[in-house]
């Protein structure tokens, strides 16, 4: 079978099954498959391909039609330039967490601190390790399986062939707990540690992000497939109000961060108010509230007081 008409035969059992963006999956599965891109279904639509890439192809297919996400079928996902592992056990990297990121980094220096909590992939927190100099971190998530996945890409995209997994209170983050595990390389050093939020954290931070779980639990039946029956609900459910979580982060920070440190929190379109609300009666200053690339409220951030 050729190229042009693998595509088409995926495209047209997406598009039956009612899978959203159906001609855009079934292009980049086959490119996945074929290890190819965009210009070859136009220029070598005819090739053939082999027996084995169409079975590969195929499956993946049936896996999308049953709503499977397409990162968890490929097993990655683009984040701020980067290549992330992902799986069942972690949200996939949302483009418009990339606003949070891009609000941290403006304000990140040399030799910062920083505090990832709900840190799944490791996504965000990997980021701000990348773009910056001689910065550490601790990613915390109630998650042992989340946590495999973070470590694995902290090892991958910060050096994995430089660095060594270490245990036991060796070589972490300002005595943040035990049970850590580090990966240290020229731009950076990473722990991550097994924490219902700020249980077991220790010290002090100049900076805090999260992404924490703030979809309404009533809403979360009416979520697409993708998200309701292959995201993990422990990233997803906010609490009654979606607020649940955000209120114990900022009652808990105070206690973590520096005189002088920001909170950045990732929000919901609608709870720009009530998030910068929270954060304004905890005594925060410069509470901001920031919009995505659509012109959604994405990002509450504020600076908490000295003294």
């Amino acid at each position: 079978m050729t190229y042009g008409e693998l595509y088409r035969r995926g495209r047209d059992a997406l598009e039956a099954a009612g899978v959203p963006e159906a001609e855009l999956d079934a292009r980049l599965l086959l490119e996945w498959v074929c290890g190819t891109d965009r210009s070859d279904l136009l220029a070598h639509g005819d090739r053939e391909r082999s027996a084995g890439e169409q079975e590969e192809y195929e499956r993946l297919i049936a896996g999308r039609k049953g709503r499977i996400p397409l990162q968890h079928l490929t097993g990655v996902q683009a984040f701020m330039g980067l290549e992330f592992a992902v799986d069942g056990h972690v949200l996939v990297p949302r483009q418009d967490t990339e606003v949070l990121v891009e609000e941290a980094l403006r304000n990140l220096h040399d030799g910062m601190r920083i505090l990832d909590m709900c840190t799944g992939s490791g996504c965000i927190l990997i980021s701000l390790l990348h773009y910056s100099n001689d910065c550490r971190g601790v990613g915390a998530d109630i998650s042992g399986e989340a946590l495999a996945v973070a470590r694995g890409n902290a090892e991958r995209l910060l050096g994995a062939s430089a660095c060594a997994w270490m245990r036991d209170g060796t070589e972490v983050l300002d005595g943040c707990g035990a049970d850590l595990a580090c990966a240290e390389d020229r731009q950076g050093r990473i722990s991550f540690i097994e924490s219902d939020l700020f249980h077991g954290i220790e010290g002090r931070f100049d900076i805090i992000v999260s992404n924490p779980p703030y979809i309404r639990s009533g809403e979360i039946p009416g979520l697409m497939p993708e998200v309701r029956e292959h995201e993990p609900v422990l990233a997803l459910d906010g609490g009654e109000d979606g607020l649940a979580f955000y209120r114990r982060i900022v009652e808990g920070c105070r206690a973590h961060l520096c005189g002088g440190g920001m909170l950045f929190l990732e929000i919901g379109y609608d709870q720009g108010e009530a998030v910068s609300g929270l954060l304004e009666e905890a005594g925060f200053l410069e509470v901001a509230v920031v919009k995505d690339y659509a012109g959604l409220d994405r990002v509450v951030w504020g600076t908490l007081g000295f003294g």
